[in-house]
């Protein structure tokens, strides 16, 4: 395409002509392009049976503008509605002053001028008042069959801005110009625009026909990338609000935790962990996990963690806290069974006070350097169940040691007893602390952490791996 921004609308139109815009069908004149072979095929590249298999708004419309140019035309571009991009539902206004487009795509071929790309940028937005053709296509679904560049974009080309008596020339020499509605559902999303230049037929039914058959397709695939990134960016921000990566220290307790996803980065699952700073030299920290993966884990994970963060501030014992998360689980929708281990860190004291909610024990490492399982005084039912009775284990830590809070996704395995995995994972830790490098203690936390989430294992991979390592400092050490 040549010049212009165009909007989204669609349906089977009649074949249009006129330099402004005729609004009847141009059927008296022959069709030149029924003495040409099909488009669909013999003159559409191969790109066109790629359409669809990325799921991203840019590639898609980039393969859809090299499936048209320079076999079918000799310029194609796409044009997104910038509030359907970004899921904007409210209807646009019928008498809307102009209508906002991003260009997403723009292929023009050979014979052009080189610094093309600085007159019709890829990602700009582009407004067109409710006169021109991309406005109208939008409006009605109808494709419409130019025999020039519309006025409003010329205009704008050859006007200040537009990079040049030269270069606009060069995008406005056509002899025909098709612009076709991209619908989804029966609502424009976008359109595309091809040109064709002195030396090709104008574009006549069959090549609309065509085009309008492509660009359904490629609406369905651009509703799928649309979709996929948002999921992503939902996944993003919520691993994002976990914070985790480098190490957070106060209390005598230095932490790092972190998550080796199972799935690809759009699969949320329900592992979290935290560190929440209490009164008087105490720390909380807890690694737990809701059932599942997808949309409904990760809202029981961020209701979970934020109950924890609520229940935390009211500065009530272990046990009586993780009491009250089971009540918070059994009573939310969607959070009927979790798991968790929750310990308290108390550096004046010198303990660390351990509740286990159907969770695999924690593991310690001390002074002499051997990591081994905590035995808990009672492993307690998973949250969502109503028991609301959980067993504290309080354990003296007079030496500076290393806490070891993680999910079931580093011991379970098929071939395994889960013992013995826990074993493993022990050892594991001992080995990797005992290659951690010297001298970099800023780091030596955090890479420890990324190191252990990232050893191989007898796991099956099939769950999120999580986990919270955390220094314990007593007073006075």
């Amino acid at each position: 395409m040549r010049g212009g921004s165009p909007s989204p609308s669609r349906g089977r139109s009649p074949h249009w002509k006129g330099t402004i815009l005729r609004n009847e069908p141009h059927s008296a004149t022959p069709d030149p392009s029924s003495d040409l072979p099909s488009p669909r095929r013999s003159v559409f590249s191969p790109a066109a049976d790629v359409i669809g298999t990325e799921l991203d708004l840019w590639m898609t419309s980039d393969h859809l503008v090299h499936a048209l140019t320079p076999g079918f035309c000799d310029a194609a571009s796409v044009y997104l509605l910038e509030r359907w991009r970004l899921e904007e539902n409210a209807r646009a206004r019928a008498d809307a002053p102009r209508v906002e487009v991003r260009r997403t795509a723009l292929r023009i071929g050979p014979g052009a001028l080189a610094d093309w790309e600085a007159a019709l940028p890829v990602g700009e937005m582009v407004a067109h008042s409710r006169r021109t053709p991309y406005a109208r296509v939008l409006s009605d679904g109808q494709a419409r069959v130019l025999d020039a560049v519309d006025p409003h974009t010329s205009g704008r080309l050859a006007g200040p801005g537009g990079g040049g008596d030269a270069r606009a020339g060069d995008l406005l020499r056509v002899t025909s110009f098709l612009v076709v509605p991209l619908r989804l559902r029966g609502k424009p999303i976008g359109f595309v625009n091809c040109t064709r230049g002195p030396g090709r037929p104008p574009f006549g039914t069959a090549d609309v026909a065509a085009v309008e058959a492509l660009a359904a397709r490629t609406a369905v695939a651009l509703d799928n990338a649309r979709r996929y990134e948002r999921e992503r960016r939902t996944a993003l921000a919520i691993r994002n609000s976990l914070a985790s990566g480098a190490a957070v220290e106060f209390g005598g307790c230095r932490a790092a935790h972190g998550c080796l996803p199972a799935g690809h980065g759009n699969l949320v699952g329900g592992d979290w962990s935290d560190v929440v700073r209490r009164p008087g030299d105490r720390v909380s920290l807890i690694v737990g996990d809701a059932m599942g993966h997808g949309p409904e884990s990760a809202v029981a994970m961020i209701q979970l963690r934020t109950a924890v963060r609520t229940l935390a501030a009211l500065d009530i014992p272990a046990a009586d806290l993780v009491g009250r998360l089971d009540v918070l689980a059994g009573d939310s929708p969607g959070v009927s069974f979790a798991t968790c281990i929750y310990a308290e860190w108390d550096a004046r004291r010198r303990t660390c006070t351990l509740v286990g909610a159907g969770h695999p024990p924690p593991l310690l490492r001390g002074p002499r350097g051997r990591t081994a399982p905590v035995a808990l005084a009672g492993t307690g039912l998973p949250l969502g169940l109503g028991t609301g009775s959980y067993e504290e284990t309080v354990l003296s830590v007079p030496d500076p040691a290393l806490l070891v809070l993680y999910s079931d996704g580093l011991v379970e395995s098929r071939d395994a007893d889960i013992d013995h995995e826990i074993t493993r994972l022990a050892r594991t830790v001992d080995a990797a602390a005992a290659e951690a490098v010297d001298g970099d203690t800023q780091d030596a936390l955090p890479s420890l952490c990324r190191k252990l989430l990232g050893a191989t294992s007898g796991t099956t991979g099939s769950d999120d791996r999580t986990l919270l390592l955390a220094e314990l400092t007593p007073a006075g050490s």
